[in-house]
């Protein structure tokens, strides 16, 4: 099985790809991050080649312990960058996050600038920044895209700073077509203003008429 996973026609949400993601540790150091949810219906075909993939790393790894220590990081939201859309609840309304209800969703990212793809399947070149930075800002909550992703295993910290867990590269992403944006709409106050009223232009003061000088007086 590929260690690289294709993800056709799925939704980004809470994207930052054109600007990094900024995170202070535990440790106080930044941590910087290119990353995107990647929403998804929980029958998306990529969805299941990333389940396979889990739980191949999780035998490769963890030999006869496999299952178990996959159960304990499907039990720690903290331990995985996967779940079920209901999982994605806001602090503020206290509900799933708009597109997030009856989906699944991966969250997949990395520390550098993700590959740019363009509309007829080429890469951009990275050097080239103006172009890589114009279709990473076509890229909204909401919009769809194309995704290639690489997970892999979280070996336990000896220092016990995290324990396993499941995460996901992002490798390279191309904006694949419109769609509703996440997310509340502005709000709409515009009967709250009238016309402004227009004020009468001040009357411009004649010039002064300043007298000939004394060469030029019987020419």
């Amino acid at each position: 099985m590929s260690e690289i996973i294709y993800l056709s026609n799925v939704r980004a949400s809470f994207p930052h790809i054109a600007e990094p993601q900024r995170q202070r540790t535990a440790s106080g150091t930044e941590r910087v991050s290119y990353n995107t949810d990647l929403v998804m219906e929980p029958d998306h075909p990529g969805f299941a080649q990333f389940m396979q993939r889990f739980g191949q790393l999780a035998l490769e790894r963890m030999k006869e312990n496999a299952q178990a220590v996959m159960n304990m990081i499907q039990n720690d939201r903290k331990a995985r960058c996967y779940g079920r859309g209901e999982e994605k609840v806001s602090k503020k309304t206290f509900q799933p996050y708009d597109g997030y209800m009856g989906m699944v969703f991966i969250t997949a990212g990395r520390d550098t600038m993700p590959q740019m793809i363009q509309p007829d399947g080429t890469p951009v070149d990275p050097a080239n920044t103006m172009a890589s930075m114009a279709l990473a800002r076509k890229i909204y909550g909401g919009c769809r895209v194309n995704v290639a992703i690489k997970p892999w295993w979280q070996n336990a910290n000896a220092e016990k700073q995290y324990g396993y867990g499941i995460r996901c590269d992002l490798l390279a992403i191309q904006f694949a077509g419109d769609d509703k944006p996440f997310g509340e709409a502005a709000p709409d106050v515009s009967n709250v203003f009238g016309a402004v009223a227009t004020q009468a232009a001040a009357p411009v003061a004649a010039a002064p008429v300043m007298p000939l000088p004394p060469f030029m007086m019987g020419q």
